[in-house]
């Protein structure tokens, strides 16, 4: 039937008949999408609610009457169930990325991608709320109490009670309401996309184009910035998170005044509240619809909370507390210590040879003590290690291995940072000098304390031909 409609849709508008229908891979909602070939390409739409394909038709023509770049709707069936819309392609912003999301280094032209879709959200914002009937909008025509409740509560009923965990319902009401005051402090008439992601950006001729914003309304211009970047799956780094806010603020200027202090202040309540809408719709689709998809992006979720809740959020004392223990139960914790990296730091004598890698890796970087001065030279070194104090005053004060090690420092930091971004759990370094005993291992044991300190990773370190070992607890 809907093979039909699409088909008789197609030859009423173009006047021939398709010679290709192909269904497409269809996303976490009810619609399903159909490529329709012959003289042009379309994309054909089934949406079993017509009031969101009505809001969604609405808001294509309105934002195309706008100059944005939004598919075009070329025409929809009598009973407005499915429709054709211009056809851009198959590549999403999410697939553009692909490279940088998995190895945390972004090149020139993925940057670029993502400055420009930034740049243009506030000018949908702006724009694309002038004349705007919000009345159209499905099922809201606004962000208001109502809504944030109900997404509240979806995580509440969806997510929390589906781990098993007990908590005081009045009290967290209490820290939702008091959300809700934080999120509509603001009104703005801008419009809000709402499931601003990567996924939803489209990339045609090297430039964005938005799509599935039927669920749109009016509402505060923070909650799309806090939608996009903090994507459960997307993996922004912190860096580049700051630096995507920052490409949004100077668009941002040509609509209203700017105070970075207070944006970003106002930011961090819709990143909580749009983390715990995520992680509802994750419950409902993954633990009662079954849907695998949405089970393996839960991780990524928890994790952002948990990185989240580091900040603090004074102003939702009960909610806090209830969300740090979520990201300490054994489901969660157990995935997370599957996740974190190990890091094996290793010195060693080189006539005794390099140590093997026992994680089946095949090993990591060795770094070459023996151009540094060697404390071993001088007769009254010799009882003493790179740990004890005098052979440490004669290192340091010589300073070629302070200079040796920054540049140890600045390979290792990135490879561990990218480690931890990228889930990988195993990570090896060794220092090797001429009898394992000086360089080699003050350079392994400054390594070893420096890594702690800034990443706060598991570190294993071994002096080797000292028979020395010692643990660092990861600090989760």
């Amino acid at each position: 039937m809907i093979a039909q409609q699409l088909l008789q849709l197609y030859l009423d508008y173009t006047g021939e008949k398709a010679t290709d229908f192909t269904e497409l891979p269809s996303s976490g909602s009810n619609r399903r999408y159909f490529r329709l070939s012959g003289p042009v390409s379309l994309i054909g739409v089934s949406g079993t609610s017509v009031e969101e394909n009505e809001a969604f038709i609405y808001m294509a023509n309105h934002f195309h009457e706008k100059g944005l770049p939004v598919p075009q709707v070329c025409c929809q069936s009598e009973d407005k169930t499915c429709y054709l819309q211009q056809d851009l392609g198959d590549l999403l912003l999410f697939q553009a990325i692909e490279k940088g999301r998995r190895t945390c280094v972004y090149d020139d032209k993925e940057r670029s991608l993502l400055h420009k879709t930034m740049a243009l959200l506030p000018v949908l914002q702006y724009k694309g709320a002038e004349d705007f009937d919000f009345s159209k909008c499905y099922p809201q025509p606004e962000f208001n109490r109502r809504s944030i409740l109900w997404d509240l509560n979806y995580f509440k009923y969806c997510f929390l009670k589906a781990t098993g965990m007990e908590f005081q319902e009045d009290r967290l009401e209490d820290d939702f309401q008091k959300m809700s005051d934080a999120l509509l402090e603001e009104d703005t008439p801008t419009f809000m996309y709402r499931d601003f992601q990567s996924r939803n950006v489209m990339i045609q001729n090297d430039e964005p184009w938005f799509i599935d914003f039927q669920g749109g309304r009016r509402g505060p211009v923070y909650y799309d910035v806090a939608s996009f970047l903090w994507q459960a799956k997307a993996q922004y780094t912190g860096e580049l998170r700051e630096e995507l806010i920052d490409v949004y603020l100077d668009s941002l200027k040509q609509f209203r005044v700017i105070d970075k202090a207070h944006f970003h202040n106002r930011l961090r309540h819709f990143v909580l509240f749009r983390t715990l809408q995520v992680l509802g719709a994750y419950g409902f689709r993954g633990y009662f619809e079954k849907k695998p998809h949405f089970i393996q992006s839960v991780p990524f979720a928890i994790s952002n909370l948990r990185q989240l809740l580091k900040e603090g959020f004074p102003e939702y004392p009960y909610l806090s507390r209830v969300l740090n223990e979520l990201t300490e139960l054994t489901q969660f914790s157990d995935d997370l210590q599957k996740h974190l990296l190990e890091v094996k730091i290793v010195s060693f004598a080189y006539k005794k040879g390099i140590p093997n890698d026992t994680s089946g890796n095949g090993g990591g970087f060795v770094f070459d003590c023996r151009a540094i001065n060697n404390p071993g030279k001088y007769e009254r070194y010799n009882a003493f290690t790179g740990l004890d104090e005098s052979v440490i005053r004669f290192l340091e004060e010589d300073g070629e291995i302070t200079t040796f090690l920054e540049h140890v420092y600045q390979l290792v930091d990135a490879a561990v940072k990218r480690y931890m971004d990228r889930g990988f759990t195993n990570l090896m370094i060794c220092f090797g000098c001429t009898g394992g005993r000086h360089r080699s291992v003050y350079s392994a044991q400054h390594l070893a304390e420096h890594l702690h300190r800034k990443f706060g990773v598991k570190i294993n370190l071994k002096h080797r031909e000292q028979n020395i070992e010692q643990s660092f607890n990861a600090l989760v």
